[in-house]
């Protein structure tokens, strides 16, 4: 699955760069994050680009979230489109994660809290 990562500070932007992001890719999608949330564990996760989830991509997210609150750090989502959005309302993701508009809005959110690496 391809990932396009960028650091902001010491959080890390991390773009799921797939249409569809479900059992055929949340494998590859948490074997190439785990790089990332080992080294930050403050991590926003773009979603800009993906008009379908399934259970399988929700529990990729969620195992991204345990990893990065169990560092000390969040999962924060942005650019989630209105489909996928649904969906996570639906399963209650949205009461867990929260959802920003922009990447920018994700990013400053981390501001005022402790910063880990």
């Amino acid at each position: 699955m391809p990932l396009t990562v960028d650091r902001v500070g010491d959080v890390a932007v991390v773009a799921v760069n797939v249409d569809e992001f479900d059992a055929s890719n949340a494998d590859d999608f948490k074997q190439e994050v785990a790089p990332v949330l080992q080294t930050c564990s403050r991590v926003v996760l773009d979603l800009g680009r993906v008009r379908f989830v399934d259970s399988s991509g929700c529990g990729a997210i969620l195992s991204c979230l345990k990893h990065a609150t169990s560092g000390g750090g969040d999962l924060k989502l942005c650019r989630v489109s209105r489909p996928v959005r649904t969906t996570f309302e639906l399963i209650r993701l949205h009461r867990i994660c929260e959802i920003f508009d922009t990447r920018e809005e994700a990013v400053r959110a981390f501001q005022g809290g402790p910063a880990k690496k």
